[in-house]
């Protein structure tokens, strides 16, 4: 008989070891699903700690299916949960970040609370999400570009999907998804919800050793640069750490109310994408810009913000983002 992991009281804040181990016990099944109710909701209401972050991520990278990528591949990644229901930000910034030339290990998921999350859209969109994720390495070495789908690479989550669920609210877990790419990036763009968590993810990114990083909030709580008013930025690299404000205006983009980008289901998002890809002006592609000169900078591909919107306008307007997208779907 095998005899249930006894998860540590959350109350408390948890030193690396212990953490790692409650999550390690939670992803194997050694813990009861009782008990990782009670151990989840209750670091959630505690806050989570830099240290516990890193510790879980860690635990879910020593179980994830990975993939090899080229040198400097980053990601573009939200935790979600923001409550905005918008249009895929990150999954466009993804494909014209990657017809700018950085090669791109997108990894996401299907939504959880909004109506259409990145593998919906990119499914309407005709890309076969098993074939994409079974090729996920070639395509990524042929193309700049891969999806790293959660479900697939990720595979000691399932067994947690039902606790989740019964919680019905955000866990450490929506923190983490970001943190454990399967393709191992060490550059990467990270959308945070909740701006009173930055610091807390930033703090895990450092133990985790990232290379270079960009961590943004908008003020309305969007995991993604605002194009409604300022969003706060964290900067990590080797040099440290460095903040800042960023307003769209101050890029010479304009400002838009978010209902001007609130996405619908998986057809209406994935045909929005498709007109941003024709170069039709919009608030979703001013948002777009904003987040991909983020996501450039991040890549080193931009020396600045200007320089960045620059050259992510520029693989609209020529079609390069539009082509790098229908060679994907025929991959």
């Amino acid at each position: 008989m095998t005899t249930l992991a006894l998860l540590p009281d959350p109350a408390s804040p948890l030193d690396h070891a212990t953490a790692h181990q409650a999550f390690a016990d939670m992803l194997d099944g050694r813990a009861g699903d009782e008990e990782v109710h009670a151990f989840l909701l209750g670091l959630t209401l505690r806050e989570e700690t830099s240290v516990e972050i890193a510790a879980a991520a860690r635990a879910l990278r020593e179980r994830m299916i990975e993939v090899q990528a080229p040198p400097g591949a980053i990601d573009v990644c939200g935790t979600g949960g923001d409550g905005a229901h918008s249009l895929n930000i990150s999954t466009a910034v993804a494909i014209v970040v990657a017809a700018c030339g950085v090669p791109v290990a997108k990894h996401g998921n299907r939504a959880a609370s909004s109506k259409a999350g990145a593998a919906d859209t990119l499914e309407a969109l005709g890309l076969d999400l098993d074939r994409a994720s079974a090729r996920a390495e070639e395509s990524l070495a042929d193309l700049g570009l891969c999806f790293l789908f959660a479900q697939k690479h990720h595979p000691a989550l399932a067994r947690l999907a039902p606790v989740r669920r019964a919680i019905g609210r955000r866990t450490i877990f929506n923190l983490i998804g970001p943190l454990a790419n399967p393709a191992r990036v060490t550059r990467q763009l990270v959308g945070i919800a909740r701006v009173d968590y930055l610091d807390t993810v930033a703090g895990a990114m450092q133990l985790l050793g990232i290379e270079r990083a960009m961590l943004v909030s908008g003020e309305e709580s969007l995991d993604e640069l605002s194009i409604a008013g300022p969003s706060r930025v964290i900067r990590l690299d080797a040099a440290g750490r460095a903040d800042e404000t960023v307003a769209p205006e101050t890029l010479g983009l304009e400002r838009h109310p978010l209902d001007a980008i609130r996405g619908g289901d998986a057809a209406f998002n994935a045909a929005r994408l498709r007109e941003l890809l024709l170069g039709e002006p919009s608030a979703y592609r001013d948002a777009v810009l904003l987040n991909a000169a983020a996501a450039l900078i991040v890549a080193g591909h931009a020396a600045d913000w200007q320089e960045g919107v620059e050259e992510a306008a520029e693989a609209i307007d020529r079609g390069l983002a539009k082509a790098l997208l229908d060679c994907w779907i025929a991959f």
